[in-house]
């Protein structure tokens, strides 16, 4: 097995690769100020949790947006599985054909959610990764990595309202079934859950429009699920696109094939 990891601004998400498929996934709070020990004990507990043991695994690989928990998560993982560690950094084989200004600046985020979609998806196509920021990540037609653009999360957005305005009171993410609110948690909630999903919406039209033609279009990230609902148009949803681009990466750096 292979353990794969995606370390966010909020939340780390891993998961347990047995050959191509995904054994369990399970999701803990980002903590930078958290010791080696303290992760190493929390994932043990957690691959335990979900029946397996360290010996089951031969490689694990690291995504992270977060540098300095980098090096505290490779050795908490190297002290609890007897395998070599990965890290999505520039120099790793990553098969993309990136053209950025400076390809060098892509985010190790941005890189596996652009290798998870072009194994799993047509291209052209626009990864919509909602999660501490809002990102659009678009692959051109014959798979290179064109750009996109990053936009402040829905969380961002509702902590802005309450922080910056005296009367908007701090309130939690939750549903709304009309456009118009009739009262102040209604509203807030209406301009961040339809206003976000319009702005993908419109986003997405005007990517295309620049393209030159139609595009896949998959949503990932922890915030997904609860917008695509207020989605006008119909995307593909894929909470662990991170995942399978780091199993994927993982494979390009180890000579591992993928399973027939």
């Amino acid at each position: 097995m292979v353990l794969t990891v995606d370390v966010g601004n909020t939340n780390i998400v891993f998961g347990g690769f047995e050959g191509d498929t995904l054994r369990f996934t399970s999701r803990i709070r980002t903590d930078k100020y958290q010791m080696r020990d303290e992760y190493a004990v929390k994932f043990l507990e957690l691959i335990r949790f979900y029946g397996f043991q360290p010996s089951d695994f031969d490689g694990a690989i690291i995504s992270s947006v977060v540098p300095p928990l980098i090096p505290v998560l490779k050795s908490a993982i190297a002290q609890i599985l007897p395998v070599r560690v990965l890290v999505v950094s520039p120099g790793i084989k990553t098969g993309l054909n990136i053209k950025l200004d400076d390809p060098a600046i892509m985010g190790a985020d941005l890189v596996c959610g652009a290798v998870g979609a072009l194994v799993r998806y047509p291209t052209p196509c626009i990864i919509a990764d909602l999660g501490t920021a809002t990102k659009l990540l678009v692959l051109g037609e014959d798979g290179s990595f064109l750009g996109g653009t990053i936009m402040p999360g829905v969380n961002i957005s509702l902590d802005a309202l309450s922080k910056n305005t005296a009367l908007l009171p701090h309130i939690e993410f939750g549903k709304v079934e009309r456009v118009i609110g009739t009262n102040t948690i209604d509203c807030m909630l209406s301009g961040v859950l339809f206003g976000t999903a319009s702005m993908i919406d419109g986003m997405v039209d005007r990517i295309e429009e620049e393209l030159g033609q139609k595009a896949s279009v998959v949503m990932t990230g922890g915030i997904a699920k609860s917008i695509a609902p207020y989605c006008r148009r119909q995307y593909a949803f894929d909470e662990n696109l991170l995942l399978y681009g780091l199993i994927e990466l993982y494979r390009r750096n180890t000579r591992q094939k993928a399973p027939l």
